[in-house]
């Protein structure tokens, strides 16, 4: 009886196991699409920086096989292959490193490539969180894709509770008004439904343009002037604060010029949505809190 017993145990044992192997991942992305993988992905084409710095958050940077321009955080990334720009995905390029899952935005690399790459029989993830919970939300699923569900789960907490901790340090502080320039020719800011508005909202800050459309839309000098920012918080392309942010000062009559309110973060801080994205949240909420602090102490 104890030797039919060990045998059933071991039967057992080898049966849940091979349940596990051919257990499904299913995940549904940032626009809806249910994904399903037979087994954790190996080779991973990650077509936006953002998500490669993502994957190697949770711990599967080894795994991309070939990413795009300026993939280059953390320093490992900058070892792998690159295939041209984010906006122009070369698709044959994307076939030829024969990826068992693909990494994309929407908003970055458009939903023809997107579906031109389903099309073509691969798994595509597209990942376009517009608050900032959804950036934890994309760890989470990228892990499970991956394999590093543990590493996954680790860093969507931690990031989640850090985000916790800044919405509570400026929960109920006064509202200070923000332009977040993205671009000054044209001239370009965000809407409320952009990422780069929750941040605001999370540092206690109101968009100076949260009811325009679209997206990114863009505004005159002269609706600057009627909106009168306490801030102005500018972006570029590069990591070197751009000259147009001091070109405000030809209008004195600008709060946040008068107040010496004119900052800069660099793009990579808050334009990548992934963990990094909390730094330059930092950087905001600490610049809205010296315009706040201004005000309260002028007479």
């Amino acid at each position: 009886m104890t030797r039919q017993m060990t045998r059933l145990l071991g039967l057992f044992t080898l049966l849940a196991l091979a349940a596990v192997a051919r257990a499904e991942i299913r995940v549904v992305d940032d626009l809806g699409h249910e994904l399903t993988l037979d087994r954790p992905a190996t080779r991973v084409v990650s077509l936006a920086p953002n998500i490669t710095e993502s994957l190697f958050a949770v711990g599967a940077g080894g795994l991309i096989v070939a990413t795009v321009n300026y993939s280059d955080y953390p320093e490992e990334a900058l070892l792998i292959p690159q295939i041209g720009a984010f906006n122009r995905v070369n698709i044959e390029s994307v076939v030829g490193y024969k990826p068992d899952l693909v990494l994309a935005t929407h908003s970055g690399n458009g939903g023809e490539v997107i579906e031109r790459l389903r099309a073509l029989g691969l798994k595509v993830y597209a990942a376009d969180p517009r608050r900032l919970e959804g950036i934890a939300r994309n760890l989470s699923d990228f892990a499970a894709l991956t394999g590093r569900g543990a590493e996954g789960a680790a860093a969507a907490d931690r990031f989640s509770a850090r985000l916790g901790r800044l919405r509570a340090t400026y929960a109920g502080a006064a509202p200070v008004t923000a332009l977040y320039q993205v671009w000054n020719d044209p001239l370009t800011t965000v809407n409320d439904k952009h990422m780069i508005a929750d941040l605001i909202r999370v540092c206690g800050g109101v968009n100076a343009f949260g009811e325009a459309i679209p997206l990114l839309p863009v505004i005159s000098v002269e609706a600057v002037l009627k909106a009168d920012p306490q801030v102005i918080i500018a972006s570029g392309m590069g990591e070197e604060r751009p000259d147009w942010v001091d070109q405000w000062r030809r209008w004195p009559s600008l709060t946040a010029v008068r107040d010496n309110h004119l900052y800069f973060i660099p793009p990579s801080l808050l334009q990548r949505y992934s963990v990094r994205i909390l730094d330059g949240a930092e950087q905001m909420c600490g610049f809205l809190q010296q315009a706040r602090q201004t005000l309260e102490h002028r007479p």
